[in-house]
């Protein structure tokens, strides 16, 4: 939309020149002007086969956005500067407007005060907006500082027609301008300085000295000085540029330390007697314009267009060089349409990628990267002739005005077209960078950079750019392929691959298989070439490292068959065995080296690795070979391995019963045993075999340390005694007998051998007095039937005191006479006598102890207790006397019924039966007799053959209820481990007490 405000010429006339820039024309109208421009990019869509789709999302703004201000001066406007957002503006004969664009509603007028027929010819504004020289026709120079409202004469100026100033950006400040350069239409160059006195009682002149440095002066003498301006560079050095109609000129040096307030005359003193360096066209316009592009604030400009006869001189500024900072110069010429006899240019702005020639009708735009013309808008013939076009250098706004009309172009993304033009100078590089955040660009550029590569033979570079494009896939590798070349196209898988997603395993698994083959193929051709062994190796490495890439590692172990199928139909099995160990697959490692009787290879894969699996699955084989590295290899691995999965190798390996190879098995079995202490029954079953079949020493020694406990021994003793039985060891079969306490068998085969072991094996038995001397017999009979040996049969009766001369008596001969038994009988003889003096004296202490117990008990009958009245029953606790009861020597009292309700849960199950039958059998002989005529000793007389007395039945429920105190006797000690509640009662209490 539109905002304007319409003033009457009444009201426009009293208050004089309004200024509303709030007020802007965001749209153009068809009859105020027309533009033409270059097509705008266009928003993209991406799609999956080749990259985008181009679809116009939104009318894009032009690059150059014209705004005309609404603004209606009184009179011409003559001229019009604008700097930081300063705005100056003359306005006929002596009115000076000036606008703070940022309060655009607070314009200020200032009187120029001459009443003589001077005109103003040029205003220059300083970087800062501070300080505005104004120029008039009649050679002389009036200045105004934005905090005054005063215009001052610069009466050392008089005489001067200003033609440009070149400002101090480096020591100026908003009350002094610092040495400035001023240049005239007479060629000179002058150095001066401006400062505004504040606070002072007395006018000062602004003018603080204005003394002349140079003068410039072309084939046919002086000539104007068009431009200046003032850069400095690096080290302090500074760079002055000035221009006439057809030359331009450039002044270095250093201004000395300290002295930069003295201004530049020393720079231009170098040239006193010399010209300095400068560059001339030979044709002009009568006069020149420069323009600079500075991209940040308070930097260095960074390129130049300077606009004169024949064109435009555009280039970049390069600080760094010595002498001359203009750098990759060249000349645009004007376009077919700008004859410089007829409409030649008026002004030039350069911005980053474009300047804009002022015409008296139209504005053009021209591309400084391919000369030609972006942007054209026509201005209409009401508005007048165009007069001047500027460039604020601070916000980069350009301003455009006519007599009755002022114009602004804002830039705008002014770089969304410059990767095109990069592109088609086969800048790619530049390219990329202004258009990295534009896909749907960047791939254009890509896939040009990839074809002009392609085209070039830089076929690496071309594989390496087109992997980035959306381009079909098939195109491009059937490009390589047609081609020939295998390594570019390589290359370009290479970088696909590492492009792809996560989630495309499909593609994935397909370029990882492809390139495979193609490194296969490839180091197969250059294997045989001894003239390219470096080229040979390098592709190996390369093809390594694909293969251990951490980001393909997935893809390959899923697809490892495939990799496997491929190597092997190459024959590589070096790269099988290296893809192998990447894919930790050592199983396949292993084997490969075992089929080609790389055995300590083999074993060196295994115990790098520590694979218990693997070590199972190989020691078979590599026992066979080296035995006595593979032992060491199971003993590093200690408690890893289960030594019951080795067993069988070790079994196969010592099937050929050498002393070697059945070492080397007990060395590992022994280590398992000693170190590791396994208990496990197969391992030290093991063991016994190799000792009974190798060590016969070792095997006793082994189970004497394995001791005699059956519940801690961890060989089998059936198996032990049937394998040392087979192999004849005597004395081991002898030993397990005795563990497995089978005495009379160990006394058996112990008299084969020697008679002193069987003499131990018969002293074991000590607990069985019978057995011992059953053994011991049979050890004499040993000795006198087989050995005939009398004194040694005499010596086993010292020997055991369980044998009399008389057990052994039988064994010897008839004809041994009784001289060789006469000691022994009549040890004999005095043992038995003093066994019965034992007897006797052990008769008469047992008939003095009975007399003693039947005089207690007779005593015990006239005992009595007394009790009191008040005495309560222990268990129920009410008066003792009410019932039937009983009294204890411990002092305790019990009710009958009491005593006989805590006993009987506590008696035995038969005790319970035969209680229960005395209650029953004593409540039978209680019933009433049928005649009336009872005998009064009924209780004492016999109730029936057969039957008991009612005293005998209570004396029996007596002896069984009454035999202890219930709570002094054993009866309580019994019941300390039994729960107070009965656990199948116990539900019920718990829920009782809720």
């Amino acid at each position: 939309m539109r905002r304007r405000t319409c003033r009457g010429s009444a009201e426009r006339a009293a208050l004089g020149p309004r200024w509303a820039m709030a007020s802007i024309l965001d749209e153009y109208e068809d009859s105020l002007h027309r533009s033409v421009s270059v097509p705008q990019s266009r928003a993209t869509v991406g799609i999956p086969h080749s990259g985008y789709v181009n679809a116009r999302l939104e009318k894009e703004t032009p690059i150059f956005n014209k705004q005309r201000i609404d603004f209606a001066p009184p009179e011409k406007i003559n001229s019009l500067v604008v700097s930081s957002n300063q705005l100056c503006m003359s306005l006929g004969k002596d009115t000076l407007l000036r606008i703070d664009l940022g309060k655009p509603d607070e314009p200020n007028q200032v009187e120029l005060g001459r009443k003589d027929e001077a005109k103003v010819y040029k205003m220059f504004l300083d970087h800062t907006g501070s300080h505005l020289l104004i120029a008039l026709n009649t050679s002389e120079c009036l200045y105004l500082n934005r905090s005054v409202q005063k215009v001052r004469a610069l009466s050392r100026w008089k005489g001067h027609l200003i033609e440009s100033v070149g400002w101090n950006k480096f020591l100026g400040s908003e009350t002094n301008t610092g040495p400035i350069l001023v240049g005239t239409s007479q060629g000179q160059i002058y150095e001066a300085e401006i400062s505004v006195s504040e606070g002072s009682l007395f006018s000062t002149n602004p003018d603080q000295y204005f003394r002349q440095v140079y003068t410039l002066e072309e084939e046919s003498g002086p000539a104007p000085v068009c431009c200046l301006e003032i850069e400095r560079g690096l080290e302090g050095k500074f760079f002055i540029i000035a221009t006439t109609r057809k030359r331009l000129f450039q002044f270095v040096g250093k201004v000395p330390e300290g002295t930069e307030q003295q201004g530049f005359s020393s720079i231009f003193a170098v040239h006193a007697d010399h010209l300095p360096s400068f560059r001339e066209f030979p044709a002009n316009l009568g006069f020149s314009e420069i323009a600079f592009y500075t991209p940040k604030l308070r930097s260095n400009p960074r390129s130049f267009a300077w606009m004169m006869g024949n064109g435009v001189l555009y280039g970049t500024l390069d600080y760094s060089r010595p002498d001359s900072i203009l750098s990759d110069e060249r000349v645009w010429v004007y376009p077919p349409d700008i004859d410089i006899t007829v409409n030649k240019p008026i002004s030039i702005v350069l911005t980053q990628f474009h300047f804009l020639l002022l015409l008296p009708d139209r504005v053009k735009a021209v591309c400084t990267l391919n000369g030609q013309v972006v942007f054209q808008d026509m201005f209409l013939e009401k508005f007048g002739l165009l007069t001047r076009m500027i460039k604020d250098p601070t916000v980069q706004q350009i301003w455009i005005h006519t007599e009755k009309v002022v114009f602004r172009y804002h830039v705008q993304r002014e770089s969304r077209d410059v990767w095109k033009m990069y592109m088609n100078m086969n800048k790619f590089d530049l390219a990329k960078e202004y258009c990295k955040d534009r896909p749907e660009c960047l791939d254009i550029v890509l896939a040009k950079e990839a074809e002009h590569c392609f085209q070039n033979k830089r076929y690496l570079d071309s594989a390496k750019c087109y992997a980035l494009t959306q381009n079909y896939f098939e195109e491009i590798a059937l490009k390589f392929i047609e081609a020939k070349q295998e390594e570019a196209l390589m290359e370009f898988l290479i970088k696909k691959l590492s492009n792809l997603k996560p989630s495309e395993k499909t593609q994935t698994t397909l370029l990882t298989t492809w390139l495979t083959e193609l490194y296969l193929n490839w180091l197969g051709i250059l294997q045989g070439d001894l003239s390219q062994r470096n080229l040979y190796l390098d592709t190996r490495e390369k093809f390594r490292t694909f293969l251990s890439s951490p980001k393909n590692k997935d893809c390959l172990f899923n697809n490892r068959a495939s990799i496997y199928e491929l190597l092997a139909s190459h024959g590589d099995t070096e790269h099988m065995v290296y893809f192998a160990v990447i894919m930790q697959d050592y199983e396949r490692v292993v084997a490969h080296h075992c089929q080609h009787d790389e055995y300590d290879e083999a074993l060196n894969v295994l115990s790098r690795h520590r694979d218990e699996k693997l070590f199972y699955k190989f020691s078979p084989v590599l026992i066979q070979h080296i035995p006595k590295k593979v032992v060491d290899a199971w003993i590093s691995m200690g408690s890893r391995l289960d030594a019951r999965n080795l067993i069988p190798a070790l079994v196969n390996y010592s099937q050929s019963a050498s002393t070697q190879q059945i070492n080397e098995a007990i060395r590992y079995m022994e280590f398992c045993v000693y170190q590791l202490e396994e208990t496990q029954q197969a391992i030290h079953n093991y063991l016994l075999s190799l000792y009974a079949l190798c060590r016969p020493d070792s095997l006793l020694s082994y189970l004497e340390q394995a001791g005699t406990n059956p519940n801690r021994i961890h060989y089998d003793l059936k198996y032990a005694l049937r394998l040392c039985a087979e192999h004849g060891h005597h004395r081991a079969c002898v030993h397990i007998y005795k563990v497995m306490e089978l005495y009379e068998e160990a006394v058996d085969l112990a008299l084969q051998v020697d008679v002193d072991l069987a003499k131990s094996c018969a002293d074991l038995p000590e607990d069985d007095e019978e057995l011992r001397k059953k053994l011991w017999l049979k050890i004499a009979r040993h000795v006198v039937q087989e050995e005939k040996d009398v004194k040694k049969a005499m010596a086993c009766l010292s020997s055991c005191a369980l044998l009399k001369i008389e057990d052994v008596l039988p064994f010897f001969p008839d004809f041994v006479t009784i001289d060789h038994f006469k000691e022994a009988i009549c040890n004999s003889l005095e043992d038995y006598n003093k066994h019965i003096e034992e007897l006797k004296r052990e008769m008469e202490e047992a008939t003095q102890s009975a007399k003693r117990i039947r005089e207690d008990i007779q005593e015990m009958r006239n005992k009595y207790g007394s009790v009191e009245p008040q005495e309560k029953c222990a268990a129920c606790d009410f008066p003792l006397l009410n019932r039937p009861f009983y009294l204890f020597l411990c002092g305790h009292m019990f009710h009958y019924d009491c005593l006989l309700q805590a006993v009987f849960p506590n008696l035995p199950a038969y005790k319970q039966a035969k209680l229960e039958d005395l209650q029953k059998k004593l409540a039978a002989t209680s019933q009433p007799s049928k005649s009336h005529h009872r005998p009064k000793d009924a209780d004492t007389i016999s109730l029936g053959k057969g039957q008991q007395s009612r005293e005998q039945i209570k004396a029996d429920i007596d002896d069984l209820v009454a035999a202890e105190c219930v709570y002094c006797g054993e009866l309580m000690i019994r019941s300390i481990d039994k729960p107070f509640i009965d656990p199948q009662k116990y539900e019920e209490e718990m829920q009782s007490w809720l």
